[in-house]
Order: C-alpha cells, then sequence, then structure tokens
C-alpha cells in the first residue's frame, strides 16, 4: 500500500478509533462561574461554613442561603509530552496503556496545571469534542510533516476489531445521544428563563401552648402555613437579583387578635410582640405596620428585592426596597434557619440584627450597603435602612393620642431608620466570631424586635409617641468541637434613650444565649440543638421612666429549648421541638409557658 494511501487510512480509521480510545480519558474541565453560582443558589442553609466566607455575600432568605462568591477563573489544561508527568496516573491503572500511546505517541493529551489527569472525572460533550480535536489537529500535523509510515498494519486491524466488538455499544450511544439532543432542544425551547431560577420553601406547622397569664385558658392548638417562592437572576454571572414571594395564615393585626401570643395574654397590646413567638413567624402578622391597614391570611406579598453586585475585587455592593439585616450580614450561629432549625425566635439571631423590624419576615425596609473582605477570614459589612422610605408624607390622622396613622414616619432620610454593622472574622478554622453595632432612631417608642411584650413601650412609663434612639451592641460565637458537634451562643445589649425635648428617660435591655449544635444525629442530614438563654430584660432605668412596669412582679426571664429535625428525603425535613419560658415577660406573676411546635418543611 502506498504512502499517500496509508495516510488517508490514518485520517479516517485512526480518528475513529481515538475517538474510542479517548471517550472515557479526557480531564474533565473545572465549572465555569455561571454553573458555580447556580450550585451556590441551591438549597444548604445548614452548612455552618457558608456564613463564614469573607468574599461572600450571604443573602438568608428563606432558609436558603443564597450566596455570590468572588469566584477564582477555571483551570486550564496544559499539554504534557509523557504520561510519568501525571501524578495520579499508575501502570497499574486500566487505561494506563491507552492513555500512554496517546500521550507519547501522539502527543494529544492535556492535563491540569497541578499535574493531575483526573481520569475518574464525568465527561462532557464539548470536553469529548475539544480532546478528539486536538488529537485530529496532531495527526494532521504528523501527515503534513512526516513521510514515513505513522500506523502500522497491526494497529488497524485492532482498531478494525474494536469497532467490530463494540458497534451495539456504540450503537447504543448513539441512540442515547440523539435522545438527549432532543431533550435538550424541548427544555430550551420551553424553559422559564435563560437567567432567572426558581426556588422555594412551604412550611406547614402545628403549634400548642399552656400557661401564659393569670385567668387566662389554655389556646387552642393551632394549624399553620408560610409559603415562600424565590426568583434568583444573575445578568453577569456575578451578580445577583432576588425577588421574594410569600403568603401565610398567621394572624395578629395591630392589637394581636388571633395570635397565639395574645390567646395567652403574652403580648404587648399592640404588634403582638412576646417571646412566645415561632421561628418563622412574622414580626407583624396580619398588619401593613407603614399605615395600619390590614393585611388578609394568605395573601400574597413582595417580601424580598434584592440586587448583589461587585464593583471591585474585595468590594460588593447591594440594594433593595424589600430586605432585612440578616441578608447581608451571616448568622454565625447554626440555630439560625426559619424552616430547618431553631422554633423559636429567640434562638434564631442575636436580638441587635432584629432592632428595627430587621427581620420582619415581611421585608419591611429599604436597604442599601456594602461588604469589604479584608481577607477570607475577616469582613466588614454595613448597612442603612429606611422603614418608611415609599410614604412621602407622615399621616397627620392619628391611631391612638400621640401615635399616628403612619407611626413609622415619612420618606428615606426621616422617620424611622437604622445603621447596622457588622465584623465577622474566623480566627481559627473551628471558631466564628460576629460583633454587630445598630444605632436606630424610631418615631414611636418601640424596640422593634418582636422578641418581648416589652418591645412595645420600650421606655416603661414614658408615652408610646415619644420618639427613641436606640444604640445596641452584641456579639456572636460558635466554636466547633468536631463536625458533627458546636457550641454557641450571643450576648447583647440594647440602650434606649429618648428624642423628645418633653421628657428625659433611658432603659437598658440585656439578652443571651448559649446552646448545643448537633449535626448527623442518629442518621446523616438530621440535626438537633438545646438552647437556654435570657430573652430581653430591663436591667436598668432612669429618668422619667421605670424599671417595672405598673402591676407586675420583677423577675428575670429564662427560656429553654429542644428540637430535632430529620430529613425525609432531600426535600422533606420534620422537626419537632418545644420551649419553655420561666418567669414569661419578666414578670413571675405569669405561668411558666410551655410551646409545642410541630414543622414540616417542603423546600423545591
Amino acid at each position: 500500500m502506498g504512502v499517500t494511501m496509508k495516510k488517508y487510512l490514518l485520517a479516517t480509521a485512526g480518528g475513529a478509533g481515538l475517538l474510542w480510545l479517548i471517550f472515557g480519558l479526557l480531564p474533565a474541565q473545572a465549572l465555569n462561574q455561571s454553573d458555580l453560582i447556580d450550585k451556590k443558589i441551591a438549597n444548604d442553609s445548614n452548612d455552618e461554613n457558608n456564613h463564614q466566607n469573607s468574599a461572600t455575600l450571604t443573602v438568608n432568605n428563606s432558609d436558603q442561603n443564597l450566596e455570590i462568591n468572588n469566584l477564582d477563573q477555571d483551570d486550564e489544561l496544559a499539554q504534557i509530552t509523557s504520561v510519568s508527568q501525571l501524578s495520579d496516573v499508575q501502570p497499574t491503572d486500566w487505561a494506563f496503556q491507552s492513555l500512554q500511546s496517546l500521550v507519547e505517541r501522539y502527543g494529544c493529551i492535556a492535563g491540569y496545571p497541578n499535574s493531575t489527569y483526573r481520569g475518574n472525572r464525568a465527561m462532557t460533550r464539548y470536553e469529548f469534542a475539544a480532546g478528539l480535536n486536538a488529537c485530529l489537529d496532531r495527526i494532521n500535523e504528523l501527515i503534513t510533516t512526516t513521510t514515513t509510515d505513522l500506523v502500522k498494519k497491526e494497529d488497524l486491524i485492532t482498531l478494525q476489531k474494536l469497532q467490530e466488538q463494540f458497534a451495539g455499544e456504540l450503537a447504543t450511544l448513539r441512540g442515547r445521544v440523539d435522545a438527549v439532543e432532543a431533550r435538550t432542544a424541548e427544555l430550551e425551547a420551553n424553559q422559564f428563563s435563560t437567567t432567572t431560577k426558581l426556588n422555594g420553601e412551604a412550611i406547614i406547622a402545628g403549634i400548642a401552648a399552656t400557661g401564659g397569664a393569670p385567668g387566662k385558658s389554655n389556646p387552642n392548638p393551632i394549624l399553620v402555613n408560610r409559603v415562600r417562592l424565590n426568583l434568583t437572576t444573575s445578568f453577569t454571572g456575578k451578580d445577583l437579583l432576588i425577588t421574594g414571594l410569600q403568603a401565610h395564615n398567621f394572624l395578629g393585626g395591630a392589637d394581636g387578635s388571633g395570635s397565639m401570643q395574645s390567646s395567652l395574654g403574652l403580648a404587648s397590646p399592640l404588634l403582638s410582640s412576646s417571646s412566645a413567638r415561632t421561628s418563622f413567624e412574622p414580626q407583624f402578622p396580619g398588619l401593613n405596620v407603614k399605615n395600619l391597614s390590614s393585611v388578609g391570611a394568605n395573601s400574597l406579598e413582595l417580601y424580598k428585592l434584592l440586587y448583589i453586585f461587585p464593583v471591585a475585587e474585595k468590594l460588593t455592593l447591594f440594594a433593595g426596597t424589600a430586605a432585612e439585616t440578616s441578608d447581608a450580614f451571616p448568622a454565625v450561629t447554626p440555630f439560625y434557619g426559619e424552616g430547618q432549625e431553631s422554633i423559636s425566635r429567640f434562638a434564631s439571631l442575636n436580638p441587635v440584627l432584629r432592632v428595627s423590624g430587621g427581620t420582619s419576615g415581611s421585608g419591611l425596609a429599604s436597604a442599601a450597603g456594602f461588604i469589604y473582605s479584608v481577607s477570607p477570614s475577616l469582613d466588614f459589612r454595613a448597612l442603612y435602612g429606611s422603614v418608611n422610605a415609599n410614604l412621602p408624607q407622615q399621616s397627620a390622622s392619628e391611631a391612638v393620642p400621640g401615635v399616628s396613622s403612619t407611626p413609622l414616619g415619612a420618606g428615606l432620610f426621616s422617620g424611622s431608620n437604622v445603621v447596622a454593622a457588622q465584623l465577622t472574622f474566623k480566627p481559627s478554622r473551628n471558631l466564628d466570631i460576629g460583633l454587630n453595632y445598630s444605632h436606630s432612631y424610631h418615631e414611636l417608642n418601640i424596640l422593634g424586635t418582636g422578641l418581648i411584650s416589652g418591645d412595645v413601650g420600650a421606655l416603661s412609663g414614658v408615652a408610646a409617641g415619644t420618639p427613641v434612639t436606640l444604640n445596641s451592641v452584641g456579639g456572636t460565637v460558635t466554636w466547633r468541637f468536631s463536625p458533627k458537634l458546636a457550641l454557641s451562643g450571643y450576648g447583647a445589649a440594647l440602650f434606649v434613650d429618648d428624642s423628645s425635648n418633653s421628657v428625659n428617660a433611658s432603659t437598658t435591655f440585656t439578652s443571651w444565649m448559649l446552646g448545643v449544635h448537633l449535626r448527623d444525629l442518629f442518621k446523616p442530614g438530621n440535626t438537633a440543638g438545646i438552647i437556654f438563654g435570657q430573652p430581653l430584660y430591663r436591667t436598668d432605668a432612669s429618668g422619667t421612666a421605670v424599671l417595672t412596669p405598673a402591676g407586675e412582679n420583677r423577675a428575670t426571664p429564662y427560656h429553654l429549648e429542644a428540637y430535632y429535625r430529620f430529613k425525609v428525603s432531600d426535600n422533606i425535613s420534620i422537626t419537632p421541638g418545644a420551649f419553655v419560658l420561666f418567669n414569661p415577660e419578666g414578670n413571675s406573676k405569669n405561668e411558666t409557658t410551655a410551646v409545642g411546635v410541630l414543622r414540616t418543611t417542603f423546600t423545591f
């Protein structure tokens, strides 16, 4: 056979044979940035380390930690000349000889910069095409530069035998590829969006309670729900627009009517603030607190609208008209997760994050801020939020004497607002620390945390319409003894002063919590928590403010909680749990109160 004929055989039969040889041997390329962001948007709220990436904006939204990272560029493949350059390829590997032939005979196989081949990784069709093209280019080069025989007769016979032996498998693969291509074309033609992904969460829970204020009968058990749908959109692959919709059937309104807290007699006379509140209950159920209008059960509302975008390697900005402090600040504690972890509002977050309705559960504030990543283990975050940015003017009418029917004021830079900051650092692999400061102004005599009945009328003995200024400090620490055991706790102090010229009053509130968090308890994926602490409690009062409201017996309140979450499947979890309140609301006249919860969470 002439040299010319052999060259053509090499370009045809050789290409088909090489296709089979490299089919399982090409290295898989790293995912691109868009794919990595898609994976980060997946539901992974229980990963304790997610909150500590200093280059990450964590959006704690529907218990799904939606993150956008400063991602590294993909590893580039490097051409090699000898199979010995690949550190993870051994002569005992079943495909060693085939790989050695492709590398040393044809020079058309690439490895990774770290001298690995990663032969066990899956291969995409793109990678297959790239590898085949590289081999064919090399063969063409050999054809044009060589006059000697490039392919031996034995090689052609071997290739022919391989084609005959694997004819059935190749035909099956062709059929599968055709089916995949047809299915892909159908999905692309009918996809929801090329830039937007949909995920959601549905909570169905039974709640029962006993105890409460003297003379109150135990309320009937209730069945409640909360459903959230989240649209996450990326326009550049590095930014993120979050749009969240929700509906729930919790009741309350301006006077707390229909709420479990009101039935127990523990709630404030306005807004149903109480230490008996569950973690997944909105702070102002049944009420638009901006104008005191009622909101019906299971009404659809926009609870999240937030845009996040990087402007420099270490600097990320965010802004939105429906946001919460916890969207930008890592929780640090593993007990955070309204649909997955702690069942009480007390245990989920440091109270400083909740000041000014910072975690209202309904996207109360318009906010803007930044994240500056000092180093992989240290970042600083700050925001400004206004809870009345969409109101051009405060109403002249009064809901109650001295309180406007738009009680939070009006305008982006007037009325109730908050400036908050958090320094998050990780001094060691197993230790996470978050330090918080918040400065806020309220048109009302209120803390805005929703944690205790004393939240409303924070300066006891002072009129409800008295504006106040809060300076709040707190810290949260989590120490992981092992991957399955963590100790976590927080401490907080809220300093409240009147902001009017008519009175001179101040009050200090303190709170602390300590708990043990367990992962993979009895079964992988299951978690549990045991929590003890002191809810917010007045520890000091001066001026016209009083330490103990009239009719109460002052006593330090305590909170004890336990829960166990077990995974039924990747998308369903069930959490039974209970918490007990001793001296509820800091009043020993109130009976010891127990609240039991059976929460089922569906994620999709």
